[in-house]
């Protein structure tokens, strides 16, 4: 979900207009990755996404600012299949309005792919994929081949994503349209229309900023997490429960200022717990901040009393959280971007916390990426990783305004029972300015290596590469 400026970022002015109106935009943290929290009874489990149904979870990586056929920022998706090696680079395939079967024209400043939702649509076994720009926003098919053709869907919408909200077993798409969240109920028909729509309107000024998606309560039913901002001024968020009919039309508030965020069950107590970005209630200060990291824990009545803050002052997390000067430099911004997954394989969940304005050594917003371990107790900084472009056996050099971490995923690409870390830097040099790139680190017993650690830009992916920003998100 759009958090505010990445240290600079010159966005088009009508693309930086959806962040009042409440838009996930070029952002790292993103619709976020649901990890859907089950009953006390059963194991968590994340939903894979896995376009060709091939058991490997496949990246769907955006290029909101790429030139398409001659139109500046139309953006793209390039999509990269799971292997029993890691990420198959050599069989990527991008996306674009221009693609033969995709809905819609190339536009500027389209952005196409700034915002996704991945999940069984149509209910035939492979993961489809809704993407949204600035324009119609369109579902793209699963197949054995991997994502075809799409239908456009009907309305405008600001961010989407995925879950059970009424819990009957079908994938829900919910849909910010910027006064009001619609959830568009499956099964989906191959013409993109859902079986059903329930809506949760909004007041002009209460329109969520962004939302998450996934199980609080442990009930069965997702429920939505709400971030909410109107000009310079943050709201706290709020959980809606999801029903039998739909969202609730009342809410619990998390007591707590937060953009962004993450719904997992780290302690594995049967409920979500909501994980993101806590900020001040000024809103411009985001990019400043150090950064701070809260967790709601889940309870069955919603939003337990239990909460924690984590940042670089807490024990056994790496380095130190600095603020920038509210002029030229920027905060590290810990938090800016989360990602759940168990990347150690002991059943828990794990949590990566990109750090995109962290200075390494003298060099500035450079960037870094820190995994926090899930267990019993919940979330910890006790064994926690940080790793950056500086790090040995990490390839590239750490440079002013990379911003590695500003988006991340966890995913198991090798289908080994343990998560990897994909990490974007939309603001990585290629040949050319702010092409972007991504690094693939690989889930062990002991948590994240560098051993067989991939990387690589879109010239690699023999994609469009001139202030493409790759890496800007990854579909969830």
């Amino acid at each position: 979900m759009y958090q505010g400026p990445i240290p600079g970022v010159s966005v088009p002015h009508r693309i930086r207009r959806r962040s009042v109106l409440g838009c996930a935009a070029l952002a790292a943290l993103l619709t976020a990755p649901v990890v859907l929290a089950a009953p006390a009874s059963a194991a968590t489990t994340t939903p894979v996404i896995d376009f060709n149904g091939d058991g490997y979870a496949d990246l769907a990586i955006s290029a909101p600012n790429a030139t398409v056929s001659g139109v500046a920022d139309a953006g793209y998706l390039s999509i990269v299949y799971g292997s029993s090696a890691g990420a198959d680079t050599a069989h990527a395939k991008v996306i674009t309005r221009a693609t033969a079967g995709v809905p819609g024209d190339v536009l500027q400043y389209d952005t196409f792919g700034s915002w996704t939702a991945a999940r069984d649509l149509d209910e035939d076994g492979y993961t489809d994929l809704v993407v949204g720009g600035y324009h119609t926003p369109v579902v793209l098919w699963g197949s054995a081949q991997g994502l075809r053709e799409g239908a456009a869907l009907s309305g405008t919408t600001y961010q989407v994503g995925a879950g059970d909200i009424n819990g009957d077993g079908h994938a829900d798409v919910v849909a910010n349209t910027g006064g009001a969240l619609e959830v568009r109920f499956g099964p989906f028909t191959r013409a993109g229309v859902p079986a059903s729509t329930d809506t949760l309107a909004f007041d002009d000024e209460d329109g969520p900023q962004g939302f998450t998606v996934g199980d609080v309560t442990g009930d069965g039913k997702d429920d939505v997490v709400t971030q909410h901002g109107f000009e310079e001024m943050q709201y706290m968020s709020r959980l809606y429960k999801g029903t039998s009919t739909g969202l609730s039309k009342t809410f619990q508030s998390s007591g707590y200022y937060t953009v962004g965020g993450i719904i997992a069950d780290v302690n594995k107590d049967g409920y979500g717990d909501f994980i993101a970005r806590q900020v001040s209630h000024v809103s411009e200060t985001k990019e400043y901040d150090a950064g701070d990291v809260r967790v709601v824990y889940g309870s069955a009545s919603g939003f337990s009393s239990r909460t924690q803050k984590i940042n670089q002052e807490t024990p056994g997390v790496p380095g130190v959280g600095e603020t920038g000067d509210g002029d030229t430099k920027y905060g590290d911004q810990f938090g800016y971007s989360l990602a759940a997954g168990d990347v150690t394989g002991d059943g828990y969940p794990d949590i990566a916390v990109g750090v995109p304005g962290e200075g390494i050594g003298s060099v500035r917003e450079a960037g870094a990426v820190v995994l926090l371990k899930g267990g019993p107790s919940g979330l910890t900084g006790t064994g926690a990783q940080a790793f950056n472009q500086s790090t040995s056996g990490v390839p590239g050099a750490s440079e002013k305004g990379d911003n590695f971490g500003a988006s991340v995923l966890l995913a198991d690409v090798n289908a080994n029972h343990r998560a990897d870390l994909a990490v974007g830097a939309p603001q990585e040099d290629g040949t050319y300015q702010n092409s972007g790139a991504v690094w693939l680190l690989r889930g062990s017993k002991t948590g994240l290596t560098t051993t067989n650690i991939t990387s690589f830009g879109p010239s690699a992916l023999h994609a469009p590469e001139a202030g493409a920003r790759f890496g800007d998100t990854f579909a969830r």
